[in-house]
């Protein structure tokens, strides 16, 4: 009796590429993981020897009452803001999956927005609409009820789920792109209810990428910073992250710092290190998910409750992004542009943005390579490393190397490069987000047949995965630039006159109470920042996928 054929899965993918090729692209994952690495952990491992300073205990920081809520508040913010995100992104996700109405494309890169907004950008969105003068303020001052302030946990949960549910949504989506046609054909042959069809066809897609997004959920909410900064509202809103740039640009305590960084990547360790077991990679497509043809049974109130809850998401949405071109029409943006301040921090952050776009794609590419010649261990390790920046965030970087150069001389004399090459470990996750299921999929079509031909080296890359990832590059890059146009983390501690970029700008002018201007210069960053998806999109990536 013959053997049945194996199918090939992501894994036997792996037997698509040679010997010779899988072990040149395992050395540049290796070199591209050695330089994430030593980025990322070489300054809290120099510290101690070249500045001598005495690290305090991380465990005994935790006597401290404050700490003690510090690191409560962390995780307690974090996990509100990735059930919240959750719960409403997955219902979220399998209403746009069911639905079919014209415009449905430009409805999914409306979720993609938040990710390229600059957090501080979307922080001013929502304090313009939820804030003591917004508009759901006036509403609720009308309808007679009391108005809950912005500040404190309930308006990091806010800003939390603005920017994560279309993550969860998305993600959620990009696997539900992925069940077989046949599935759906059965589905509508055998009649199947909603709940049936949910039950068999898209539950084990939510088990499979419920864990990875949730995973990276918690650890971008645990490591938020900026919407914290803007949003905290006192000693009782502070996270860890806020509290190492507290210990460092106010009370100037290298050794408190250093231990809550620590503390910091220990705390991310134990959430990251179980979640990089759940699912596959290839589930957590990050671009823009095609719509599956569906045959299943409709529903008529179902249909209007996956209407309702849609039309209630866009408008959650749109209502910061309609904010945020409100008021900064209302500035004087020629004024702004013409101002040599804005002039000189547009030119900055832009050439910060390209540099370390270039140097985040190059990395991930890496990476994302050798993840596809790599098995077991080897690629658990890939991931890790691709992953080290929602570990060991920027902020916690950025102490280590501001804390370490200052050994050598004037950190100014430092600063660019360090702001480049922070901002370029922080496109890392995104890009192999994006370029990973790309590369899977094309070993999976074309693996055999290239290695049949004797494609290999230069060549194979040539003809096999750069047609199919020119697009996913674009868009990489163009969102790796928008990541890096909108980033505080890092110029947030080596930020100064000669070192301003639009973040840093727009940080001074609300410090200032200057809101015209900072609405103005907000509006302007954001249309940047978009504009450089919608070129990716439209422009640099060829004929468009349909969705």
């Amino acid at each position: 009796m013959a053997a049945r054929p194996r199918p090939l899965s992501a894994m036997a993918a792996i037997e698509t590429v040679s010997g010779a090729d899988a072990a040149l692209r395992r050395r540049m994952g290796v070199a591209a993981a050695g330089l994430v690495l030593g980025f990322c952990l070489l300054p809290l491992a120099l510290l101690p020897v070249l500045t001598g300073i005495p690290m305090a205990s991380p465990v005994a920081l935790l006597a401290d009452p404050y700490l003690r809520g510090v690191v409560g508040f962390t995780l307690w913010q974090a996990f509100l803001s990735t059930l919240l995100a959750v719960a409403l992104g997955v219902p979220l996700a399998l209403a746009l999956d069911r639905l079919r109405f014209p415009g449905r494309g430009l409805l999914l890169r409306l979720f993609f927005l938040p990710q390229a907004l600059p957090v501080l950008v979307g922080a001013l969105g929502i304090v313009t609409v939820f804030g003591r003068n917004g508009v759901v303020a006036e509403a609720l001052v009308l309808a007679g009820l009391p108005h809950p302030s912005i500040y404190g946990l309930p308006g990091i949960l806010v800003a939390h789920v603005f920017f994560n549910m279309p993550l969860v949504a998305r993600l959620v989506l990009g696997g539900l792109s992925g069940v077989p046609a046949e599935s759906w054909k059965l589905a509508g042959q055998m009649s199947l209810s909603r709940w049936a069809t949910f039950r068999i066809v898209e539950l084990p897609v939510l088990r499979r990428t419920l864990g990875p997004a949730a995973g990276l959920v918690f650890m971008l909410c645990a490591t938020s910073f900026t919407l914290v900064l803007v949003l905290g509202g006192g000693p009782g809103a502070t996270t860890l992250e806020v509290a190492i740039y507290q210990s460092l640009r106010y009370d100037f305590d290298p050794a408190r710092a250093v231990a809550l960084s620590v503390l910091q990547v220990g705390l991310v360790a134990l959430i990251l290190l179980p979640s990089l077991g759940w699912g596959s990679a290839d589930d957590a497509g990050f671009g823009l998910a095609r719509a599956s043809r569906r045959f299943d049974r409709p529903s008529r109130a179902g249909r209007l409750f996956d209407i309702g809850l849609t039309a209630c998401a866009v408008a959650f949405l749109l209502a910061p992004l309609l904010a945020i071109l409100w008021s900064g029409l209302r500035a004087d943006l020629g004024r702004i542009v013409l101002d040599p301040a804005f002039q000189d921090a547009a030119v900055r952050s832009l050439s910060i943005a390209l540099l370390a776009s270039a140097l985040g794609l190059f990395l991930s590419t890496g990476l994302a390579l050798a993840a596809s010649a790599t098995r077991g261990g080897g690629r658990l390790f890939l991931a890790l490393s691709g992953s080290l920046v929602l570990v060991v965030p920027p902020i916690v970087v950025g102490a280590g190397w501001f804390l370490t150069l200052r050994a050598f001389g004037d950190v100014a004399r430092f600063a660019p490069a360090i702001v480049v090459a922070g901002n370029a470990i922080l496109v890392v996750p995104y890009a192999t987000r994006i370029l990973s299921p790309e590369l899977a999929a094309v070993s999976r079509r074309h693996g055999r047949l290239a290695r049949g031909l004797g494609l290999s080296g230069f060549a194979r890359l040539r003809h096999v995965e750069w047609p199919a990832l020119r697009r996913p590059l674009a868009l990489a890059g163009a969102f790796g630039m928008a990541v890096s146009l909108g980033d505080l983390g890092v110029v947030a501690l080596f930020g100064n006159s000669d070192l301003v970029t639009l973040p840093y700008l727009l940080l001074q002018r609300m410090g200032s109470y200057r809101s015209t201007d900072a609405e103005g210069i907000a509006l302007l960053l954001a249309l940047l920042c978009l504009g450089l998806i919608l070129l990716a999109e439209r422009g640099l990536g060829g004929r468009r996928t349909p969705i």
